[in-house]
């Protein structure tokens, strides 16, 4: 019997790791997700900014499935777009953006960045942006601490110092900031910036005393249209979606180098890395305006192993 119990237990340790190496795909619980962004902890944990539900989901090592994990319009959710682990200060990090202010709706709620417990998902703090106005789309999260932010209606990158409890204009540029999107650092220390309209690359340098340095825009090797989501993966690398395409980015000098590691996903908007796995969410945004329910929502796997 001890035996059979022993062989028994393999059988199930080892379809246990079966499930989780074949996480090819992971799909949602609930309809209406249009997941935008993802981000991931170092056990496997994947976590999803959900701009239709206006709400968190999560998809613990080894499941195919998210579920609900910070609940809709909760704490004062409004559009959940950016969602950054960062495990050090045991904090996710959301971008909720307000609603409404075009062709003369009114503006419901305000933007923010929202932090919340990575243990148990309990509201850590809230951190409107400046005039609570803007649309908080990414995060990235500075070795010190420090919290940026893309606005990409505002033209802006916002910032939250460590320790700090209100959030401030780090940098406004009305053209070169125009539809500001990704956003990542890398390890010489600066903000690597795109802009999802006018598809570009940029770099803002930070200067030893915080303050942002002059945008440097990047040289391409190919052409990148509408980037969005980025994740920084090594010392001068970077994956990016764009265009349907996840690309491995290269930082050289003032040349971004990229090569395509897939294509022909459309309507992808995100990526983050587990392990050797990339997973890119798709949003496909442009069904927002379709009636029902547009059909169920993905995150897709694509092998990568990091230089």
């Amino acid at each position: 019997m001890r035996r059979l119990s022993v062989a028994a237990f393999a059988l199930v340790a080892c379809a246990t790791l079966v499930q989780a190496a074949d996480r090819s795909t992971i799909t949602f619980a609930d309809g209406r997700i249009f997941p935008e962004s993802l981000t991931s902890t170092k056990n496997g944990d994947v976590y999803f900014g959900s701009v239709g539900q206006s709400a968190v989901y999560r998809a613990p090592k080894g499941s195919s499935v998210a579920t609900a994990w910070i609940k809709p319009q909760s704490n004062g959710l409004n559009q959940v777009l950016g969602v950054f682990a960062d495990e050090k200060a045991g904090v996710l990090w959301v971008c909720s953006s307000a609603t409404g202010g075009r062709n003369g709706q009114p503006v419901v709620g305000e933007t923010a960045l929202k932090a919340f417990s990575l243990k148990d998902a309990s509201l850590k703090g809230s951190y409107p942006f400046p005039g609570g106005a803007g649309f908080c789309n990414d995060i990235a999260v500075a070795k010190d601490g420090t919290i940026y932010a893309a606005d990409t209606t505002q033209n802006r990158i916002v910032r939250l110092k460590k320790g700090a409890t209100m959030t401030d204009v780090w940098i406004q540029d009305a053209q070169q900031l125009a539809g500001a999107d990704g956003i990542v650092l890398l390890d010489d220390g600066n903000v690597y910036v795109n802009s999802v309209t006018q598809s570009t690359l940029m770099r803002v340098p930070v200067k030893a005393d915080g303050s942002a340095g002059a945008i440097e825009k990047l040289k391409v090797s190919q052409p990148v249209m509408g980037p969005d989501g980025m994740r920084s993966v090594g010392r001068n690398t970077i994956l990016l979606v764009e265009g349907g395409k996840l690309d491995e980015v290269t930082i050289t000098g003032d040349t971004a180098q990229i090569k395509t590691l897939k294509d022909n996903m459309p309507g992808i908007t995100a990526v983050t890395l587990v392990g050797n796995t990339a997973y890119v969410s798709e949003a496909r945004l442009n069904a927002r305006n379709q009636q029902g329910d547009p059909g169920p929502f993905r995150a897709l796997s694509v092998e990568y192993k990091k230089r």
